[in-house]
């Protein structure tokens, strides 16, 4: 049995695209089986919201009489609402081991979708939901709990911790997805090869858990950067650039079946872009 690489240089010495693949053999032969994966379709989807229209009646001053006197009347009032569509109906599907460029105008539906599919919109009463999202055969209904547990979304803003730097908010973003624990689920499935093959599949695996941070920091070219805090508008930190690869990096932590990138290229020249995506293909 082959020794199992102890950093993150060991792990990506051959590339990213070499790294995961033969991550995968690995643990397949293990696991006796094909990485799980996932099915995502949708018929019919479709997202509507009722909005409250607001009235301004005559162009008074702004007094204490005509504030109450609008006050009063807005109580008796009855509230004028329309329908505003977010999404029209759409069908579709996500295909295991592929990348789907989502394309649309602004204000089209395309964050709106890319968040009902991810587990993370917000319904109200006001929010009326048409057509049926399935993940791999199962309703939506039915994972609901768990679907924001098996894919992660990235938004366009970039939320984090100002004052921690690059390497703190990765290896916070570890600790947070369980740490250098191997999930105990993980361990199980490792017995179905070889004996050789399921003690190298999980010297491989735990040694991985371990330096994960690193080789994330690699992948998403912050090497040079991990000990400079993450600032924001008023705190001085990294690059906006640097930022948003951050953001992406703290999205690969977990375990995640599907990826939901909302404008992943914002702030990011071309070749950092064409590194990400590259990195994420090859997951």
């Amino acid at each position: 049995m082959s020794p199992a690489p102890q950093s993150a240089d060991a792990f990506l010495v051959d590339g990213s695209d070499v790294f995961h693949a033969s991550l995968a053999t690995q643990l397949e032969a293990s696991m006796g089986k094909a990485m799980p994966q996932l099915e995502i379709r949708f018929n019919e989807l479709s997202i509507a919201a009722d909005v409250a229209v607001a009235t301004k009646d005559g162009h008074e001053l702004p007094t204490i009489w005509n504030h109450m006197k609008k006050s009063s009347m807005g109580l008796f009032r009855s509230k004028r609402s329309i329908r505003k569509d977010i999404l029209h109906p759409m069908s579709g599907a996500f295909k295991p081991s592929t990348m789907t460029l989502v394309l649309g105008q602004p204000s089209s539906g395309k964050s709106s979708l890319m968040k009902y599919l991810s587990g993370r919109f917000h319904l109200s009463k006001n929010i009326a939901v048409g057509g049926s999202v399935t993940y791999n055969g199962t309703s939506s209904s039915d994972i609901a709990s768990t679907l924001p547990q098996i894919s992660s979304y990235m938004s366009q803003r970039d939320f984090h911790y100002p004052t921690l730097t690059v390497k703190e908010t990765l290896e916070f973003a570890h600790a947070c997805s369980g740490g250098a624990a191997v999930p105990q689920r993980v361990l199980d499935s490792l017995q179905y090869g070889s004996p050789e093959e399921n003690a190298q599949a999980k010297a491989v695996i735990e040694s991985l858990y371990n330096v994960y941070p690193d080789i994330i920091t690699r992948q998403m070219g912050l090497v040079n950067c991990k000990d400079t805090i993450v600032g924001n508008a008023m705190l001085r930190g990294v690059s906006g650039g640097e930022r948003k690869r951050v953001t992406v990096g703290e999205m690969e932590f977990g375990m995640k079946m599907v990826s939901f990138m909302d404008e992943i290229s914002t702030g990011l020249d071309s070749a950092a872009t064409f590194d990400i995506v590259k990195s994420q293909k090859s997951m």
